[in-house]
């Protein structure tokens, strides 16, 4: 076995992401017994305290079950733990495609005034207002992503929390406004290390690496529609993506939402 040498990383966080490694390959099997925590401590050259940290945060994601008596185990499905999102999809398709049930919860719906970078997207006038809508997206109840949606008061004035309650946000706004969302929306990604309380709401540790994706949505005809701000745990999320598309093909859901 390897030793962990990262300084920079948590000793346990380090485990983790060995022992993922090694479910992910196979090596251990769902319904498998893993190595106790003595065995792993040894192997590892860590204490048993690191292991038992390690042990306990791969059950809460899901890795792992420990059974009292038995010692613990590799749950099912444990390969594709990760939700695989190609740039096309909505996260509601995106959550179909991996066999997984998508959910939202409305966190927060709010009236804000149009500020910079949105101000110029959406060509409004100073003093002309967003929705801004907080949403938790989850994957079979596991939280997986923050978004946060602007679009214009304008196009969307009779809009409720309970209307974005439990769907599409992509489908509500289509609905709404009677335009077809393209295909591929302008985003970029980078990654950064979660608040406390985006750690919260996303069941993670203060610190853990997000991915923060800005989108900029427009119908088929280039005309805004709504941006997004979006925060998405990083080891339960994978991007697709795919060079070369010709922008013709641009129809269809974007990459969130």
């Amino acid at each position: 076995m390897p030793e962990l040498k990262d300084v920079r990383i948590p000793l346990y966080q380090q485990l983790m992401e060995e022992l993922k490694a090694i479910i992910s390959t196979g090596l251990y099997t769902a319904g498998q017994k893993i190595p106790s925590e003595s065995e792993l401590s040894t192997a590892y050259n860590v204490s048993r305290i690191t292991v038992r940290r390690a042990i306990e945060e791969l059950c809460h994601e899901g890795y792992l079950t420990k059974f009292q008596g038995k010692g613990t185990f590799v749950n099912e499905n444990r390969a594709t733990h990760k939700i695989v999102h190609d740039q096309t999809l909505s996260f509601t398709e995106t959550c179909r495609n991996n066999h997984v049930t998508a959910d939202a919860h409305v966190l927060g719906l709010e009236r804000v005034d149009a500020r910079g970078e949105d101000r110029k997207f959406f060509g409004l006038e100073e003093g002309e207002q967003l929705f801004h809508l907080t949403r938790l997206r989850t994957a079979d109840g596991t939280p997986v992503l923050i978004e946060n949606t602007y679009f214009p008061c304008k196009h969307h004035e009779a809009i409720t929390p309970e209307d974005v309650e439990h769907v599409s946000l992509i489908e509500k706004i289509e609905q709404t406004s009677g335009r077809r969302i393209a295909r591929k929306p302008a985003a970029s990604i980078e990654v950064i290390k979660a608040r406390a309380e985006q750690a919260s709401l996303l069941d993670v540790l203060t610190g853990d690496p997000l991915f923060y994706v800005q989108t900029y949505l427009t119908d088929i005809s280039g005309k805004p529609l709504a941006v997004g701000y979006h925060y998405i745990v990083g080891r339960r999320f994978m991007f697709k993506l795919q060079a070369g598309q010709n922008a013709s093909d641009d129809e269809g859901e974007p990459a969130s939402n």
